[in-house]
């Protein structure tokens, strides 16, 4: 504590002029697929998002943000870095510290406390959190040059073994009603809960219309969109290989899942990232959807850009997914995304 107290850490509400700062002690976080240079000023127009930095003899020297949800109940914890030179002497516990007495005086209704982290979690976190779920991640990078051969691979591979109408984009008042119904509900998120681009959410409905707002496009297959027979004329080996991670039935689950368009990101000029979340269980609707999402974001990319592709998914589909995407070459990120939730103690 006494390291601390010689440093003499100033927390301040972020502004737009403490981007550059921010950016200079963000450099290599996230594999170089950073997403805060794109949202952070985004992020400072959001009315339920607060965001602050530490500043130590006038420097930059840790930023963190929450942003309410969940109806005001519940605060996400997003976007925590440390300057590289201050990192292991307590800073980061202490801007979240600042963080959770500003949620007290502020915003009392608070009282819970979620995030999204990665694998290796510290077990100081763990013992203070609760584990709700978790999502397999697999991650793939598409060169510019290669993304027009990409889209074919995968149609092709998809309809060499599945027969069924594609994806349907979806309105906010349609996913609403798909929520309203329980039994969609339960199948699409057993737990209630939904991570949308690193952000732990749950199915509340103000959490729906907040995901509105920021453009998201949600795409939705329906059980009876899933045919019952290959198509004609598929090869065997095709059909071996879907055989072993799914059932074709018109009886499963529907599918749904959602993407951003693709946004630039630090790792080198013209790389794009690309999040492609799905819910359901279904590997046949998560090749279909999968390959909607890289043709909207190819469709829209600017010319001469790359994509880092992300696919977050249920851990039985991860064998699926990397099969469809077999041959691509791997993004070296992490494997898995863990959403923790703890008590905001009075």
């Amino acid at each position: 504590m006494s390291d601390l107290y010689l440093l003499n850490l100033q927390f301040l509400p972020a502004t737009a002029s403490d981007y550059d700062e921010v950016m200079s002690i963000s450099g290599g976080i996230h594999d170089g697929v950073d997403y805060l240079p794109f949202r952070y000023h985004e992020w400072l127009a959001e009315p339920q998002r607060r965001m602050f930095v530490a500043r130590s003899e006038e420097k930059v020297v840790a930023f963190a943000s929450f942003l309410l949800v969940d109806g005001g109940v519940t605060a996400v914890l997003q976007g925590l870095r440390v300057a590289p030179w201050m990192r292991g002497r307590g800073i980061a516990r202490e801007i979240q510290k600042f963080c959770f007495n500003t949620l007290r005086t502020n915003h009392p209704g608070v009282t819970k406390i979620r995030e999204t982290v990665e694998e290796n979690v510290p077990p100081s976190l763990l013992s203070k959190s609760r584990l709700l779920h978790s999502k397999a991640v697999v991650s793939v990078f598409l060169p510019n040059d290669h993304l027009e051969k990409t889209t074919q691979l995968l149609s092709c591979r998809l309809l060499s073994v599945y027969q069924g109408r594609p994806p349907v984009p979806q309105s906010l008042s349609k996913v609403l009603r798909l929520l309203d119904d329980p039994r969609t509900a339960e199948d699409l998120f057993p737990k209630g809960v939904l991570i949308q681009d690193l952000l732990p959410l749950t199915t509340h409905k103000c959490n729906i219309e907040l995901l509105a707002r920021w453009g998201i496009a949600w795409v939705y297959s329906k059980p009876s969109d899933l045919l019952t027979n290959p198509i004609e004329g598929a090869n065997s080996s095709s059909i071996s290989n879907l055989s072993e991670h799914s059932t074709l039935s018109c009886t499963s689950s529907g599918f749904l899942s959602l993407s951003t368009p693709p946004f630039p990101v630090p790792l080198e000029k013209g790389v794009y990232r690309l999040n492609i979340d799905l819910f359901g269980s279904n590997p046949s609707f998560a090749q279909a959807h999968i390959l909607h999402h890289v043709t909207e974001a190819v469709r829209v990319l600017p010319p001469g850009g790359s994509i880092v592709c992300f696919v977050f998914a249920e851990e039985t589909l991860r064998k699926p997914v990397m099969h469809y995407l077999h041959g691509m070459a791997p993004f070296p990120a992490y494997r898995e995304l863990l959403m923790l939730e703890r008590t905001l103690e009075a």
